[in-house]
């Protein structure tokens, strides 16, 4: 195949990357890739301590898509194995272990998201359980011979929790160094990951270098800050915009974001390029409202489709200005005469339990046929006529009588 020059390639590598270790080096893979006709190997991880992901994620899987379209092969490993030791990037304390049931779980899902960004059909996927479960105790011991304490440190969160007299697991310390394993293991070029996983990336290129492989360029993507600003995009946080939203939940979720944020979401979230970004400024500091709104668009757009999008956007703006609701509530069957509002709410699979209906009720936040309902004891009637049940702000469903 043929690739495009270095200065192309590099125009698109870089866009977004916050450091790349080093730039002189990967020019050089760049220039023997195009000499020898044959891609670089990108490598990107995933632990799936989580079943979902979120549009932070969407950051670093842009950047694998990137090196797709340059012609490259794309890499992403399913840390099945890893994800059972416990990720201690960024963590003050030591982070609680999952169980192999639980990384089976929240694996089957990750392609299936990634692909939302990544072209599938040109991606591999990898588990690494593949090859770090292979080993047995005399192979963990050679690949420890290979770190010092030292070195392991240098690392922020490990040497400011030893510094605060802090517990940190030895466990804690094979993290980094099974990761690393992975690079040896594929003898990737490139290495992707968020800025808080430079050490991470460190370790694999220095263990390649150990085993006699040329290292691995090590590339960092900003972290995208979560939809009240102060802590990064989490699903814990309660702050994030999963893949899998709802195309309405996602559009009024982005509208949500702080004015300071924009700018850094049209970049990373939208994947604007520099020049579009500068086209927008005066809206975004004029009419930041209506820049969400372009904002929301897009993102809308990127994890659905441009139909979608706009449809949300009319939805929006049916519930949100003029206060009625959405066109397309779907229609659910009970096979009841008259329920407890409680059960019906949990029913409907607005809530998990009664006592999570309780307390929406009691907070005001229910509504049927747009009367709000602040008895937790109400029962409610259903016919052949569909009620309409209002939960929170954004949320609708209809029920009817079977």
């Amino acid at each position: 195949m043929s690739f495009p020059s270095i200065p192309e390639q590099l125009d698109l590598i870089t866009k977004n990357a916050v450091e790349i270790i080093s730039l002189e080096e990967l020019e050089q893979k760049l220039k023997k890739s195009i000499d020898t006709n044959t891609p670089l190997k990108i490598k990107l991880g995933a632990d799936p301590s989580r079943p979902d992901l979120h549009i932070g994620h969407g950051v670093v899987l842009q950047k694998l898509r990137d090196f797709q379209d340059l012609g490259h092969i794309a890499i992403l490993i399913i840390g099945d194995f890893t994800a059972q030791i416990g990720d201690p990037s960024g963590k003050s304390k030591t982070r609680p272990q999952i169980t192999p049931e639980e990384t089976r779980i929240n694996s089957q899902s990750y392609f299936e998201q990634a692909s939302k960004i990544l072209d599938p059909e040109k991606t591999q996927i990898k588990y690494n359980s593949h090859w770090l479960g292979a080993m047995n105790f005399a192979d963990v011991i050679r690949l420890s011979s290979h770190y010092t304490v030292a070195r392991m440190l240098e690392r922020d969160d490990f040497e400011k929790r030893y510094q605060n007299n802090e517990p940190i697991s030895i466990h804690e310390f094979l993290y980094p160094l099974a990761q690393a394993m992975d690079s040896v293991e594929l003898q990737n070029d490139v290495e992707i990951g968020g800025t808080d996983q430079k050490f991470n990336l460190l370790v694999g290129r220095d263990l390649q270098r150990e085993y006699g492989l040329d290292p691995q360029i090590c590339m960092t993507m900003p972290i995208l800050e979560g939809l009240y600003g102060k802590e990064k995009m989490s699903k814990s946080l309660g702050n994030a915009i999963s893949f899998n939203d709802a195309p309405d939940d996602m559009y009024g979720k982005a509208l949500s974001i702080p004015d300071h944020l924009i700018e850094n979401y049209f970049k990373l979230a939208a994947q604007y390029t520099s020049s579009e970004v500068d086209n927008i400024k005066d809206l975004i500091s004029s009419k930041p409202r209506d820049a969400k709104r372009q904002l929301a668009f897009e993102i809308v757009k990127k994890y659905h489709d441009k139909t979608l999008a706009k449809t949300a956007e009319e939805n929006f703006d049916r519930v949100f200005i003029r206060k009625e609701a959405p066109s397309d509530i779907p229609i659910t069957t009970l096979e009841f005469n008259d329920i407890p509002l409680m059960d019906l709410l949990v029913e409907l699979g607005a809530t998990s339990s009664k006592s999570e209906s309780r307390r929406l009720i009691n907070q005001g936040g229910i509504s049927v046929d747009e009367e709000k309902i602040g008895d937790f004891k109400a029962s409610i009637t259903l016919t052949d006529e569909p009620k309409l049940i209002k939960v929170g702000k954004r949320r609708f469903y209809k029920v009817t009588k079977k």
